[in-house]
């Protein structure tokens, strides 16, 4: 099975959706509401409340929802990975990982504020990565520093990326303060845009609900968190291991962007410690980075039976979880 991911055929796609039904059937035929911990935004709370109107708050609805947003995500990952040239060849390798590793654990299939900043954090991976070949790049950062002001209204502990922004600005760029001040400037414009709108319509009193932030230092004692964080940091530790050699025949934007995404997953990990109430849900934010890492595990490994043997073990235990825990 490796082997038809490994290659980057258009008509994977159809593979990869057939994938998702059989990874995520248990979640669709067993579905969760979307998540209401306290942590959610503003936007996210006017969206849910939209899409409750439209469907009549279905469970189903709100599941598969979740589950079409990860396949985009995945979809979305391969276009910018084979556009960077991150692999040797174009592989659909970290698609099939994000499915597979999504599904290890059920709070990483709900709708929740975290899959809807994955989509944004996308577009965010994929300007930083351009970062490096411009002459100036002002209107990227302020660009990046808005859609991460728009992440921060959906869930606000996301704006903890801020950091993954101005970490990938000094990888990819010499230190030019005016940068920084611009894209500092554009992450404040979303709030200061949505405070306007407020003050208009005479609604401020949802304004308190915008700085929605905490600081948690939870004990886990859930196996299945454990497991799956277990599974995702061991490819991620493998995955960099295993990319040691190639990075070195990399041109030089290639390792830059492989060392942003070492900041992408260490930020990624912090996020959910800022929660009003800590969710392992919001661990799905880390998922994203750590399969490109995890599908450079299965790209590394030549031998296709050794390969296809690590697959099956994570298949199986994602199985024993959803359908025998």
């Amino acid at each position: 099975m490796i082997r038809f991911f490994r290659s980057g055929n258009p008509l994977t796609v159809l593979l990869l959706l057939i994938y998702t039904l059989l990874v995520k059937f248990y979640y669709l035929i067993h579905p969760a509401a979307h998540m209401a911990d306290g942590s959610e935004g503003l936007l996210y709370s006017l969206l849910v409340k939209w899409i409750q109107v439209l469907t009549g708050g279905s469970a189903f609805v709100f599941t598969a929802l979740a589950v079409m947003l990860i396949l985009l995500q995945s979809l979305l990952l391969t276009k910018i990975i084979n556009h960077h040239r991150l692999f040797p060849k174009p592989t659909y390798l970290p698609a099939m990982c994000y499915l597979l590793f999504t599904s290890l654990l059920q709070s990483w299939n709900v709708f929740s504020p975290a899959l809807l900043v994955n989509v944004i954090m996308l577009w965010v991976f994929s300007s930083i990565t351009e970062l490096y070949t411009r002459t100036s790049a002002r209107d990227v950062v302020f660009n990046i520093g808005f859609a991460l002001g728009m992440c921060g209204l959906i869930y606000f502990p996301s704006i903890i990326f801020c950091l993954l922004l101005l970490v990938s600005m000094l990888i990819m760029r010499a230190f030019r303060l005016a940068e920084w001040i611009i894209a500092i400037l554009g992450l404040i414009c979303p709030i200061y845009l949505m405070g306007t709108y407020l003050f208009l319509t005479n609604q401020m009193t949802l304004l308190r609900q915008i700085p929605n932030i905490g600081l948690s230092l939870p004990l886990i004692t859930d196996y299945k968190v454990w497991g799956a964080m277990i599974a995702c940091l061991l490819f991620f530790v493998l995955g960099w291991l295993l990319l040691q050699r190639p990075l070195m025949k990399m041109l030089i934007q290639g390792r830059k962007i492989w060392a942003v995404l070492i900041v992408y997953v260490a930020v990624a990990m912090l996020v959910p410690f800022f929660n009003v109430h800590f969710s392992p849900a919001y661990w799905v934010l880390a998922v994203l980075p750590i399969a490109m890492f995890a599908g450079n595990v299965f790209w590394s490994v030549t031998n296709e039976t050794f390969a296809n043997v690590i697959h099956f073990i994570v298949l199986g235990y994602m199985i024993v979880m959803q359908y025998f825990s």
